[in-house]
């Protein structure tokens, strides 16, 4: 059985005043379209919801149960409707979002606690990885939206860069190149490299590692890792030297060194991305941080 709202509302308004003037009065509606709304309520129940006399109007036993059903109908509707309404304006939800770990120094994790702050209803969970991972998982609907370092144009995938950075050289506290302040890039290429598999992103691998490249001769990646910590650790440990944007050194561990490097242009290169179809408020609540 359908049962409307505003009859609903209008039975509940009669109900707490038992007295149709009043609750007309209360409803903003004439008596006699109240006194209709009751009657086709009842009509489309099948029972007698009021017991009426000249005198008085009292609830019948079915009117009474109708009575405390019908707040938390309405109840239950009102928090519904409030709940669509705010998904709608992103302020409820969830959020699956991912992120490269070299952007940690860049505020990401600050933008998601600032972004719970202002949306209290809207769940955030965090995924970390590499680009291409990442980049994977945004296109398929596992993640909504990721920090990528770097990333390739994929079809079907929204790209809005937000910060750019220079490319720095780490070496071991033990390597003949530590005593200096600056180098070429070049005057590494001949040294063992520790990197991030080639399947972490062909376009963050060609820029990170173009300061290096001499006559088109790619450095030897002697031992692989998925994320800038490790490579840092491998590096102190004089496993090899690598290239790095100047955010993932931040936090580097001792026994490392950190090169400027000369005479390149080369740079990183860091964006928010999502899927283009997908224009939900509470995306661009969370790109924009407004």
């Amino acid at each position: 059985m359908d049962l409307e709202l505003r009859a609903l509302r209008s039975f509940v308004a009669v109900a707490d005043a038992l007295h149709f003037g009043r609750a007309a009065t209360a409803l903003r509606i004439a008596q006699p379209a109240l006194s209709q709304q009751i009657r086709r309520l009842e009509r489309d129940l099948g029972v007698e919801l009021f017991t009426r006399t000249s005198r008085s109007v009292v609830l019948t036993p079915a009117g009474t149960v109708l009575h405390r059903r019908a707040r938390s109908l309405l109840a239950r509707a009102e928090m519904d409707v409030d709940e669509v309404v705010r998904v709608a304006r992103g302020e409820q939800g969830r959020l699956d979002v991912g992120f490269v770990s070299s952007a940690l120094p860049l505020g990401p994790v600050e933008r998601v606690q600032q972004f719970r702050e202002r949306f209290p209803l809207v769940q955030v969970h965090l995924t970390e990885g590499y680009t291409a991972w990442l980049t994977g998982r945004v296109l398929r609907g596992d993640l909504d939206l990721a920090v990528l370092r770097d990333p390739e144009r994929v079809e079907g995938i929204r790209l809005s860069p937000f910060h750019e950075e220079r490319f720095v050289a780490v070496v071991p506290t033990s390597h003949p190149l530590a005593g200096r302040e600056q180098i070429r890039g070049t005057e590494l290429a001949a040294d063992p490299f520790v990197f991030f598999p080639a399947v972490a992103g062909s376009l963050a691998t060609e820029r990170n590692l173009a300061p290096v490249v001499a006559d088109g001769r790619v450095p030897e990646i002697v031992q692989e890792a998925t994320n800038w910590t490790t490579l840092l650790h491998l590096v102190a440990a004089g496993i090899g030297v690598t290239v790095a944007p100047v955010s993932a050194v931040l936090a580097a561990p001792p026994g490392v060194v950190v090169l400027e490097l000369d005479d390149t242009d080369a740079h990183s290169v860091l964006a928010w991305a999502s899927r283009t179809d997908d224009d939900r408020p509470a995306l661009r609540a969370f790109v924009e941080g407004d």
